[in-house]
């Protein structure tokens, strides 16, 4: 385990300076006002904290809406390949991950922004458990890091403590509770709203769809069973974390959502909307009506021919177009 250990060491010393950099330097801002021991101070660092990271992540998340986007929009030829290639499992890998080439989709792109915050969860949840046992990582003195593991919310709940670790202490148990399900909601709510706003309707159906059903209920359920083992200071990282994500989906749903979606609906019909208020004239399709239709002209009926006595006994009259001599008589 030595070995492990120093790998270990050697991967997470870096985040542990990272984040309690931005730790420390929130911590400054807010002890200018507040206790410097206190739990509003600490908890306060963790907000903003998460703040600056997920500022950080803003270009992955632009990549995974985009992404998602693409894998929205390409489910109709998705599903031609499998009717196609049904019978074929390895031809029909092939040609879907030809499919994901050509129009520039990751179909793992979705779960980057939580694969890339799972170390920095990891190093919170270390420098903090570790801080209240005394040990210092990063920039964190020994005075900061006793303050930081000792700090306590509303005098008697410690953001070091756990769920599981409460002691007895019910007012520990009931906050970590509350961020428990807050964290479970916010992300179920996130994941669903991406699903019932901007999802066409043909992609549904397919295995994206499918894949992002089993986020949805699998998510909440893996952070609420592994939510009452963290400190209530992670808890409060991945909260705020979550409502970070809701707001910034939210807004990119509203403002651009994929084409054929109830979102792009709802946009189009804000967009009219909002003209009409103004008086500007809404610009749409000219539909052009067809010509009415002419009755039909009967066809010209030829007139019949006549021999000559017959011709002569109508009193003589004599075929049109016909030329005539110059005594009068047909020729």
């Amino acid at each position: 385990m030595g070995i492990f250990g120093d790998i270990g060491s050697f991967i997470m010393e870096p985040l542990y300076w990272a984040i309690s950099v931005v730790l420390v330097g929130f911590h400054k801002l807010f002890s200018s006002f507040l206790d410097p021991a206190g739990g509003a101070a600490w908890a306060l660092s963790i907000i903003g904290l998460t703040l600056v990271i997920r500022a950080a992540l803003i270009p992955l998340f632009v990549k995974q809406i985009k992404s998602s986007r693409n894998m929205q929009l390409i489910q109709p030829k998705v599903k031609e390949l499998q009717k196609k290639y049904g019978h074929d499992r390895e031809k029909l890998a092939q040609e879907t991950m030809k499919l994901y080439k050509d129009s520039g989709t990751n179909p793992f792109a979705s779960c980057l922004p939580i694969l890339l915050q799972m170390p920095i969860f990891l190093a919170l949840f270390r420098l903090l458990d570790q801080a209240s046992q005394g040990k210092v990582h990063g920039v964190l003195t020994v005075q900061q890091a006793q303050q930081f593991g000792q700090a306590e919310l509303f005098g008697k709940v410690p953001i070091s403590a756990t769920f599981l670790k409460a002691d007895g202490n019910v007012a520990v148990m009931v906050v970590a509770a509350v961020l428990v399900v807050a964290m479970t909601a916010t992300t179920f709510l996130t994941q669903r709203q991406l699903m019932s706003k901007n999802m066409p309707a043909d992609a549904l159906t397919g295995p994206y769809a499918q894949q992002q059903k089993m986020l949805l209920y699998v998510l909440p359920v893996v952070f609420a069973v592994g939510g009452i083992a963290f400190p209530i200071g992670v808890l409060l990282y991945w909260t705020t974390s979550n409502l970070w994500t809701m707001c910034q989906q939210f807004y990119v749903i509203r403002n651009n959502p994929a084409p054929g979606t109830p979102a792009a609906k709802a946009k189009a019909d804000r967009d009219a909307a909002k003209a009409a208020k103004h008086g500007v004239p809404v610009t749409t399709e000219t539909v052009v009506e067809p010509a009415p239709e002419r009755p039909a002209t009967p066809p010209r009926q030829q007139p019949k021919k006549q021999s000559r006595e017959k011709r002569k006994k109508s009193g003589g009259a004599r075929p049109a177009n016909k030329p005539t001599t110059p005594e009068g008589e047909q020729k």
